[in-house]
């Protein structure tokens, strides 16, 4: 995770970020003065948890949009990093190529071999253009597919990670048959014989999400969001600009107490105070019970019957109102 000196701050974590400065600063005539500031600098971090207890417990639907998106947040191969032991990655949709966005492989969880697949942004600008900011394309979902296909002939159970703005909408994408792509993979993973858990660890946007988002057990971290469309997008269509995004967002209602509300998540994991980019050991360890104890009650589930229980999952989303005849 990010040095302290180096971490970035969004405009409403402007508090903490003033304290860092004002720890920084202590450190620093500490350092030139040769005198004991210890008690100074233990006082302003214990503001910085304060406050960030404080944040994390008024934020906005927007701010968690926003949150989700933050720089220093732990991406997929992070928590790959800091979840399970020998992943061996494997690449490639045997059709187009190997799609950057999308990774996955073989590894170990708690002594068990799974295979985990999820979309991977970039730390940087080079790498952000490299894994195309997690926007996959058709060859990532038949990859993923692949990768899910080989899990089920070994019988091995299938985590997936999701963080993404979406599938890639570009016209080269959509040839390649995106939209089937990802309409192939909903189908197909309805019927997996083995256990399927999706995790939103972010971005969980519109159909670049539900392309590895069919499973068993839907887990959602606590400041992630999972819509059908951003809340930039939606203003731009609903109000002709981007200006209406923070009131796009409260009509989405994408944040995880929502999606608990309207049954289309199964449960929400703890993130650290603050936010997961705070401290990624802290939040795997978070994540990784829910997994290990998910895995191991899906296990004693029949296999048809788990498939019978996963359709009528989906099947069961959703609910409306009937307006009276007449």
């Amino acid at each position: 995770m990010p040095q302290d000196k180096n971490r970035q701050f969004l405009d409403f974590e402007k508090p903490i970020k003033d304290l860092f400065e004002d720890i920084e600063k202590l450190k620093q005539t500490a350092e030139k003065s040769k005198v004991d500031l210890s008690d100074s600098i233990d006082k302003l971090q214990a503001q910085v948890m304060e406050k960030r207890r404080e944040i994390t417990a008024q934020l906005t639907p927007w701010q968690k949009v926003q949150l989700s998106r933050h720089p220093d947040r732990p991406y997929t191969q992070k928590y790959i990093d800091n979840l399970f032991t020998d992943f061996i990655e494997l690449f490639g949709d045997r059709n187009v190529k190997d799609d950057k966005a999308m990774i996955g492989g073989f590894a170990s969880l708690d002594g068990q071999t799974i295979m985990v697949i999820g979309q991977q942004k970039g730390s940087n600008t080079k790498k952000r253009q490299l894994r195309n900011f997690g926007m996959a394309n058709p060859e990532g979902y038949r990859k993923a597919l692949r990768l899910m296909k080989l899990a089920e002939k070994f019988n091995k159970p299938i985590i997936t990670l999701i963080d993404t703005p979406g599938a890639y909408p570009g016209l080269e994408a959509e040839e390649r048959g995106q939209g089937e792509a990802i309409a192939r993979n909903i189908y197909e993973m309805m019927r997996l014989k083995v256990p399927v858990i999706c995790v939103i660890i972010g971005e969980g946007a519109s159909g670049g999400a539900l392309g590895i988002g069919v499973g068993d057990r839907i887990f959602m971290l606590e400041n992630a969001w999972y819509t059908v469309i951003s809340p930039e997008n939606c203003s731009s269509i609903l109000w002709r600009s981007w200006d209406q995004k923070e009131k796009a967002a409260e009509q989405l209602k994408p944040t995880p107490d929502h999606m608990k509300n309207f049954g289309l998540i199964d449960c929400i994991i703890k993130e650290p105070l603050g936010g997961a980019h705070w401290d990624y050991d802290e939040a795997a360890a978070f994540l990784k019970p829910h997994l290990i104890n998910a895995i191991k009650e899906l296990q004693q589930i029949d296999p048809e019957l788990r498939i019978k229980q996963r359709i009528q999952k989906f099947v069961s989303m959703g609910f409306w109102d009937e307006s009276p005849a007449g």
